[in-house]
């Protein structure tokens, strides 16, 4: 009788130490598919702030360069589509567009020193530049915490969790163009 006591608190023990165990992973990967979802959402804080820039700036040098019709439109086209992007693949994509036709549009602003000497319009390249910035802090953030998530759902044994409970892979936020990966910047 003492031994198949022994030998059923041995099994119980290690059945509660196998429910621990998936009880910790399971709640460890939830917390990494939170922290991707709210690095996330501070990308798409930094977005917002750069759409609702754009504007303002197109309409600051719409004063001084209204001929430049076409680059003003390329940058309000982008801008919207990058609105209404969804998912991180056609976020980045949008985004590396958006950045293109900004970065066109700052080398129109070159063409015109009054212009550059404008208040509201080195008001809105400050904002600019600072939440070009923010977005590449952001974008790095968030591709720790992919980085993260992602290994942890592949390595073995946590990729059994992984499989049972439906935690899929998430991608990374790249940008496309090599060209298109540096910030937009004016030179005066």
């Amino acid at each position: 009788m003492g031994g198949a006591l022994i030998a059923l608190l041995v099994i119980g023990g290690l059945v509660l130490l196998v429910i621990l165990w998936f009880i910790a992973t399971y709640n460890g990967l939830v917390r990494l598919r939170n922290q991707v979802k709210e690095a996330w959402a501070q990308i798409d804080v930094q977005l917002k702030r750069r759409h609702d820039l754009i504007p303002n700036l197109v309409e600051t040098v719409k004063g001084y360069a209204g001929h430049e019709r076409q680059t003003l439109e390329e940058v309000m086209r982008a801008r919207a589509a990058a609105v209404s992007a969804h998912g991180v693949g056609e976020q980045a994509q949008a985004e590396s567009q958006l950045s293109g036709a900004l970065g066109r549009l700052l080398m129109v602003v070159e063409q015109y020193p009054d212009l550059k000497a404008n208040q509201n319009f080195l008001a809105l390249q400050e904002e600019l530049t600072s939440t070009e910035n923010k977005i590449g802090f952001s974008r790095q953030f968030y591709n720790e915490q992919v980085m993260q998530y992602n290994t942890r759902i592949q390595q073995i044994p946590a990729n059994l969790v992984a499989g049972m409970f439906q935690f899929r892979e998430e991608a990374f936020f790249e940008l496309e163009d090599k060209s298109e990966r540096a910030v937009p910047q004016v030179k005066f």
